[in-house]
């Protein structure tokens, strides 16, 4: 059982809350939980003469995994190729599974959109402000409602037609196209096509998802309206990993409203799609800032 990490920690200078000079690193970690290993983190950081920033950590006692998260600086100005080399021995003496990132190295991203474009709008925008630490390599479609609004964006519009026929040939071209864009994630902002379990097995954990969170109630087409029928009062919506199993995949964010019998279903549509848009931009930041690790079929969150 690890104890704090907190109390290894190189203290901040009191009264600073000034933006650490220098690169910010971060280090993602999961192993079995045993005892050292919050001492082995620190101290290897310390010995290292790294400044640690942010730290949290997780032990899931029903799987008796651990799980944590630092971000920190350099000092002595270590590349992270040379912490992550060093850092090898640490991971093996635990068996951990160890990941180190630069922040100054946006992750690469490319969304896909169907008919439906509140969820794109609001990345694009998010991105634009520059709340969003990703970089968007593009965007692509089986229609063509949003070419403009993409392009109005600086980024690039595919549009890739799909029928059932053709369906495999256009996984194949969505396939080519993500990694000729060098895309690290793919987001599905209401892109309305299930993908192959090949296509999701190939990018496991690399896939986001946005659904109202209705289900496994009025699937199908119109489930608002459905909604507005029964007299529902919650309207929620739940950003996932996409995996084989349909809509199934491990949560990573959920968020709701309430609704009232005053409302139309139009105001229930209008609704859904704002707890859509913001579900979803939650989950992309957090990937994004590797917030996220896997513990069995469900997320550790560090927020």
């Amino acid at each position: 059982m690890a104890s704090e990490l907190s109390t290894l920690a190189r203290p901040a200078q009191e009264g600073s809350a000034k933006k650490p000079e220098g690169p910010l690193y971060i280090l993602t970690l999961s192993c079995d939980d045993r005892i050292g290993i919050v001492a082995a983190l620190a101290n290897f950081l310390v010995a290292h003469d790294c400044n640690i920033v942010e730290s949290a950590q997780f032990n899931d006692h029903d799987s008796g995994r651990f799980f944590s998260r630092v971000a920190f600086t350099p000092l002595s100005g270590e590349t992270l190729d040379a912490l992550e080399r060093d850092f090898a021995a640490v991971a093996d003496k635990f068996g951990a599974v160890a990941k180190f990132y630069d922040t100054a190295v946006k992750l690469k991203a490319l969304i896909l959109v169907s008919k439906l474009g509140h969820c794109l709008n609001d990345l694009l925008f998010r991105n634009e402000i520059g709340a969003m630490p990703i970089d968007f390599v593009g965007v692509a479609s089986n229609h063509r409602q949003f070419e403009r609004l993409t392009q109005n964006h600086g980024l690039s519009f595919d549009y890739l037609p799909i029928t059932p026929d053709t369906k495999p040939q256009q996984e194949a071209q969505l396939q080519a196209l993500a990694e000729a864009k060098g895309a690290e994630l793919i987001i599905l902002a209401r892109y309305m096509q299930v993908l192959s379990d090949e296509f999701c097995t190939r990018w496991s954990g690399r896939i986001i998802n946005i659904h109202h969170s209705f289900l496994p109630s009025f699937k199908g087409a119109n489930p608002y309206q459905r909604a507005h029928a029964r007299g529902v009062k919650l309207i929620g919506a739940t950003a996932h990993y996409v995996t084989g199993d349909l809509d199934e995949g491990p949560i990573i964010e959920q968020d709701i409203h309430r609704v009232s019998h005053k409302m139309t279903a139009d105001d229930f549509v209008a609704t859904g799609r704002d707890v859509e848009a913001q579900a979803l931009a939650r989950a992309v930041k957090w990937h994004a800032e590797r917030r996220i690790l896997m513990s069995g079929q469900r997320t550790v969150i560090f927020t």
